[in-house]
């Protein structure tokens, strides 16, 4: 947590429930909303309504206090609320000339709580939109978040995980790494910058050998890294999905890393020379060829023998869940206790009564705080005594009782 330490006051007392909980949430020109703010305590949280609303806005903002983009992916500017030209001028719209920010309160158990925040930064013309990011009021880097406040996701997006392209899965692979080994993120963010100005070096030209060799250096340390820890977090989740067995609502998955250098994994000085040997065909394509920013996660269906590209829309975001339910029990066992924030936008809509019924209870058994939404609050009915209802309303949070 790079020196990180609970803020005075609030203490985790005063909250019940999970370990790790998002419990105050401010959202300021984000999305849809102008201004909106929410305490909870520390057990499941459902928003439930109608599409359009704000329901995944919310979920993309909590994302967003983890490393990367958000659930989403979005580009930066793309989150600012369009306010309409005379919201200025109104005083409901105070905030409308402001850029977009999100602030929260973290607290765990034991540690205490912290005040994260996220925001927008001003940006000259034409300049790449940033961020700035604050821990106890001190800057940070997104990856620090990462040990802070580790999280999983759900999205329908996802659902086409197994058909789409490998960097999907790739980033899907990063994050379950990350959120066993939070050091990954600030390994990933090394390798790209160095990929980067690599590449920059060679579309323009540029021959300095000493140059060249010190990025390939950093390039093939921090990425053969990267790629041990996707080996063993493969490995380790594997074991966790066997274990887990068959029978259970969800189906057993197996996972294997597709990397043509990933027998380098422990031999940097191997992946160094693949960089150097491929500087004239990188120049000219204008791409990096070689490297783990090309590996692929393959999935299959162990108790079918399928791949999961292969299986049905249901079968696939079933092997999903399964994945991301055994990575929080694997991060559960390995930090004293403490289960990932899990966020599920329209998890229950596509599943049958036993398989919702199967995934609150497995939310519950984990002791994790989860974010869940849906249109229809009918399907989180197992969860009315032990979660949080609200529905949002103008940009408001309400809570609301069952009917």
């Amino acid at each position: 947590m790079d020196d990180a330490t609970p803020r005075p006051g609030d203490p985790f007392a005063a909250v019940y429930g999970c370990a790790l909980a998002v419990t105050h949430i401010i959202l300021t020109n984000f999305r849809s909303y102008a201004r909106g703010e929410l305490s909870v305590g520390a057990r499941p949280v459902v928003l439930a309504g109608a599409n359009g609303t704000g329901k995944t806005n919310l979920l993309e903002a909590i994302s967003l206090l983890s490393p990367g983009r958000g659930l989403r992916g979005a580009k930066l500017s793309a989150i600012q609320r369009k306010a309409p030209a005379d919201a200025a001028k109104l005083r409901e719209e105070a905030f409308a000339d402001g850029l977009w920010a999100v602030s929260a309160v973290v607290a765990r158990n034991p540690g205490g709580a912290w005040d994260i925040g996220t925001g927008l930064l001003p940006a000259p013309v034409n300049a790449p939109a940033r961020r700035t990011i604050h821990l106890n009021a001190a800057p940070a880097e997104s990856a620090d978040l990462a040990a802070l406040l580790p999280m999983l996701w759900l999205t329908p997006a996802m659902d086409r995980l197994f058909l789409e392209g490998a960097s999907e899965r790739r980033r899907f692979l990063d994050r379950l790494v990350f959120a066993l080994d939070p050091p990954h993120a600030k390994r990933a963010a090394r390798y790209e910058r160095a990929m980067h100005e690599r590449l920059r070096l060679l579309r323009e030209g540029v021959r300095d050998r000493a140059w060249l060799d010190g990025l390939e250096e950093t390039m093939a340390e921090e990425g053969s890294a990267l790629t041990a820890a996707r080996l063993y977090l493969i490995e380790r989740l594997n074991g966790e999905l066997q274990a887990r067995g068959a029978e259970g609502a969800f189906p057993c998955a197996h996972l294997t890393l597709q990397d043509a250098l990933a027998e380098h994994a422990s031999d940097a000085s191997s992946l160094q020379n693949a960089f150097a040997a491929a500087r004239d065909r990188d120049a000219e394509s204008g791409r990096t060829s070689v490297g783990p920013h090309l590996a692929d996660l393959e999935v299959r269906h162990t108790l079918k023998r399928a791949d999961a590209r292969d299986c049905s829309t249901g079968e696939q975001k079933a092997l999903l869940i399964s994945i991301v339910l055994a990575n929080a029990w694997l991060q559960k066992k390995r930090h004293d206790g403490i289960a990932p924030l899990l966020l599920l936008d329209e998890i229950a809509a596509h599943l049958d009564t036993d398989r919702r019924a199967a995934l609150f209870e497995e939310i519950l058994a984990l002791g994790a705080q989860a974010w869940l939404t849906g249109t229809d609050r009918s399907l989180f009915a197992p969860l009315e005594t032990r979660a949080e209802f609200y529905a949002i309303e103008a940009g408001c949070f309400v809570p609301t009782e069952r009917a």
